[in-house]
């Protein structure tokens, strides 16, 4: 591999990213070591036509840990993710997010052509799912999931496996074609009416008006059902909704074709009921094809690793994490999340607990001390001893807590159903005085004067209009990387006048904090010093190479890293050393509230990079066009960023530090019980009551 000098603005051949370390190959540059070694593998297999289908259509592998895959061949965990196995064939399911394009559909069902253990794949794109066909003697399915993940193509393996499969669409779909097709055969059978034929053609208008009743029935009773369960549903809740007034024009419709056809009054209207039905299902089809694929039905389990490695004698073994008992040892690697409530059996341990407190400096924990399940390990790998099974942990009681289950609704009715049942009763009324005024006037034309009043009447515009806003809108905050769980947050949002928000991993963006350099290091010394941090994969040394907008020069020799305390090699004859205080023998004290790493070099400190927390883009104009409708900030966090917060958000908004998930929740209730509609923001499992409780 080369290094070389080169301009910032080139670009990686391979995924498009900035070159700002570029290794490069057959002329071509790329950015990481990985995007190179992908090219070599489909270049020495002859497929690189993936670069012809798009431009730089890769995944970058910069700054991605990939972990091995080998635990899959472990028999239980085979098991349960093949979906056949036989001594010469198999067949898998992996769920890959990084489909995104063409060229990745592309490779990715071109893969028997770089192992031949492989017998077909084939992409579904929308579901991002790449089904695959190998021969077990060939080749396991953890090496399969490792040339995947080789080729920028992560496979995500969890416990619940592939999505519950929801039958709602296919049946929505199944209905809408009944009703397409019934739509088009009435329209084609009615056009006797449409051309105006004579009585001579009467039988042949009868005999058609007969199939179209028939072609309606179907229509009517199937895929128009929903709107008359819903209506009956609102009727014996004492509730009004949208769907009364539209099943009550589909039935007067339906009502008053049979009755013309059969007394041969007329050909009746079942063009108009087949269409309107078709229509209606139309716009929900196109309301529910716009969220499908976002999934919120995860539960715990789905966090949690597959497979963990027990120790069994002497030896270390994968086993299934529902297989997990007390008393079991296991070990865990770097970035894992630990799955049960455990003791610690190293030394040290340094655990990141945000997805569950919303802490965002990782916590020292040292031999002996407890360590609850959701933390994932920030470090090198560690040994355990399980106190508590995975569903009895920490974790999982948070999860399962009542207060985090609580109904959804609360009472909340959408707009149109609140228009609907003004609109329901306004019909109604002046249908039965009409009614009554023919009554008195001609009775022998009431029934075409009622039937007529609801026909008319039936919201279908209204009913139409809905889906297709909340369709259009929910695309449109989709481009913008606002996904919502469905269409009424889109009415819920526009009456907010209270705002809150978490702060870790909300306001704050803990993967790219800010790195300040305090201290003398001159161009030179800044490039040994990025060569070095280069060289270790602690978050912080990677943080600080990615600060430092100078080229790594030569290797680091005699490179040694020291868990929890720095890192030291020999470049270019010089003597270097990043770490702790107490690491490169640093004596005083500096006060401050951001992790500080101290550089020394030749025994002489050179300074220290600060390393804190730095609020998300743009931040302080969102808050400030915000105005009066943000009043607090609720932090599982420690109050060492108070200052900071303080400034960003204004004297207005109050400050919370150290909230529990209990305290997020009370003080929205707290909020809603002085009338406020309250909006929460948060990221993490401890601010799952307060979202559950918001407006």
């Amino acid at each position: 591999m080369a290094v070389i000098e080169t301009d910032f603005d080139l670009k990686c051949y391979h995924c498009g990213g900035s070159c700002e370390e570029t290794t490069w190959l057959e002329e071509k540059h790329f950015c990481c070591f990985g995007c190179k070694t992908v090219f070599e593998i489909l270049n020495s297999n002859e497929l690189c036509e993936y670069y012809l289908f798009d431009t730089t259509p890769g995944v970058t592998l910069r700054n991605v840990s990939v972990a091995s895959y080998d635990y899959v061949d472990e028999p239980a965990i085979r098991k349960q993710l093949l979906e056949f196995d036989s001594a010469t064939f198999a067949r898998v399911r992996f769920y890959v997010p990084a489909i995104h394009c063409i060229s990745c559909v592309w490779l990715l069902e071109n893969l028997q052509r770089i192992h031949k253990g492989i017998l077909r794949s084939e992409v579904n794109f929308s579901g991002k799912m790449v089904e695959i066909d190998f021969n077990p003697a060939e080749i396991t399915p953890g090496k399969l999931a490792n040339l995947l993940a080789s080729l920028g193509y992560i496979p995500q393996i969890t416990r619940q496996g592939e999505r519950k499969k929801d039958n709602s669409s296919s049946v929505l779909i199944i209905r809408l074609a009944v009703a397409g097709f019934a739509f088009g055969n009435v329209m084609l059978l009615s056009f006797p009416e449409y051309l105006g034929l004579d009585e001579t053609d009467k039988n042949l208008r009868m005999l058609f008006s007969y199939l179209n009743i028939l072609l309606a029935f179907p229509v009517i009773l199937y895929s128009a059902r929903d709107y008359f369960i819903n209506a009956w549903k609102s009727f014996s809740q004492r509730q009004i909704n949208i769907d009364v007034p539209i099943a009550a024009g589909l039935l007067a419709l339906f009502s008053r074709s049979v009755f013309d056809i059969l007394t041969q009054h007329g050909p009746g209207y079942l063009d108009s009921l087949t269409g309107l039905v078709f229509f209606l299902l139309i716009g929900r089809w196109f309301q529910n094809m716009t969220y499908e694929r976002l999934a919120f039905d995860r539960d715990y389990k789905s966090y949690f690793p597959l497979a963990v490695q027990k120790r069994v004698d002497q030896d270390w073994v994968p086993v299934v994490i529902h297989e997990v008992q007390m008393g079991d040892q296991i070990k865990i690697r770097n970035l894992e999340i630990i799955p049960a409530d455990s003791s610690l059996l190293s030394d040290k341990a340094f655990i990141d607990y945000s997805f569950v407190t919303g802490e965002s400096r990782p916590v020292k924990v040292t031999l002996g001390e407890l360590i609850y399940a959701g933390g994932r390990l920030i470090g090198q790998s560690i040994e355990l001893e399980v106190t508590k099974k995975t569903s009895q942990g920490y974790l999982t009681s948070l999860w399962n807590n009542p207060i985090f289950r609580k109904p959804a609704e609360k009472g909340y009715r959408k707009k149109i159903d609140q228009a609907a049942k003004v609109f329901t009763w306004v019909v109604m009324v002046i249908a039965l005085i009409t009614a009554v005024v023919w009554y008195v006037y001609d009775p022998t034309r009431v029934w075409l004067v009622l039937t007529s009043v609801l026909m008319v009447a039936c919201p279908c515009a209204l009913a139409l209009a809905a889906p297709f806003t909340y369709g259009t809108l929910l695309r449109v905050f989709g481009r913008n990387h606002l996904y919502l769980k469905n269409a009424d947050v889109i009415e819920r949002m526009a009456s907010v006048d209270a705002i809150v928000f978490d702060k870790t991993g909300t306001v704050t963006y803990t993967k790219e904090p800010f790195v300040q350099f305090e201290g003398e290091l001159n161009d030179e010394e800044r490039a040994w010093v990025k060569t070095l941090t280069s060289c270790s994969t602690h978050p912080l040394s990677k943080l600080i190479t990615r600060s430092i907008d100078r080229h790594p020069v030569g290797p680091a020799r005699d490179f040694m890293e020291y868990q929890g305390e720095g890192i030291e090699g020999t470049i270019e004859c010089h003597w270097i050393k990043v770490g702790s205080a107490t690491f490169v023998d640093f004596r005083q004290h500096i006060y401050g509230h951001a992790t500080l790493v101290f550089v020394s070099i030749d025994a002489q400190i050179k300074g220290y990079f600060s390393i804190a927390i730095s609020a998300r883009k743009n931040m302080r104009q969102l808050i400030r066009q915000l105005g009066s409708r943000c009043v607090a900030l609720l932090s599982g966090d420690n109050n060492m960023d108070s200052a900071k917060m303080a400034t960003l958000f204004g004297p207005s908004v109050s400050l919370f530090f150290n909230q529990s998930p209990q305290d997020k929740l009370d003080y929205i209730q707290d909020l809603q019980r002085q009338g406020r509609r309250v909006m929460m923001l948060g990221d993490g499992l401890n601010d799952a009551g307060a979202l559950k409780q918001s407006d």
